[in-house]
């Protein structure tokens, strides 16, 4: 995900969805969630934040996520921990993470080939304004002819102003002594 995932694989986590909320102009009532079918107006899930920031880093050579809308899922003092080597993990602020994204994606030069990040599996819980989301995700970088590497993301999100954050990410590599977590196994 970044310059600490590189041991295993690099596998950024990963949003195309802005979470404020706009502001009419010239009386026309304005979606307040830029993305959502204008006809429901639903605000997103927990889960369905979760998704966002998958679709959101995983990108076409040739550009690279919206930073903006990548800050507007989380909360500003959110954690991330992400695992960097068999023993050890790293624990980044939101801003820290994107700064390890970005010196990932110059350091892989992966602006020349894109990266992908698919979720496999999710299982999700909400109770109140907080939620609980696991994902078992595959990530790539096309063309580098490396097989995709699995990893489990744990997502904490908590409900603000009507709308789902996240508070923090928890990364684990599955190896055979750390084998993928029940709720997220199953038929393909």
């Amino acid at each position: 995900m970044s310059s600490t995932r590189r041991l295993f694989f690099p596998t950024p986590l990963l949003f195309s969805l802005v979470l404020t909320f706009v502001v009419p102009s010239e009386g026309v009532p304005q979606p307040a969630y830029p993305g959502v079918a204008e006809a429901t107006q639903e605000v997103p899930s927990a889960e369905g934040i979760v998704r966002e920031l998958y679709d959101m880093v995983t990108f076409p050579k040739g550009t690279t996520p919206d930073w903006g809308q990548f800050r507007a899922l989380f909360l500003p003092e959110s954690v991330v921990v992400l695992r960097s080597t068999r023993e050890a993990t790293s624990v980044f602020t939101l801003e820290g993470f994107i700064q390890d994204w970005l010196d990932f994606i110059e350091g892989s030069k992966i602006e020349e080939t894109g990266f992908t990040e698919r979720i496999i599996r999710t299982h999700s819980t909400e109770f109140g304004d907080i939620a609980h989301v696991w994902v078992l995700y595959e990530a790539e970088i096309p063309g580098w002819g490396r097989p995709p590497q699995q990893g489990v993301d744990s997502f904490q999100l908590v409900r603000r102003e009507g709308a789902w954050k996240i508070a923090s990410i928890l990364n684990e590599i599955p190896t055979p002594e750390r084998p993928i977590p029940e709720v997220l196994r199953g038929e393909g």
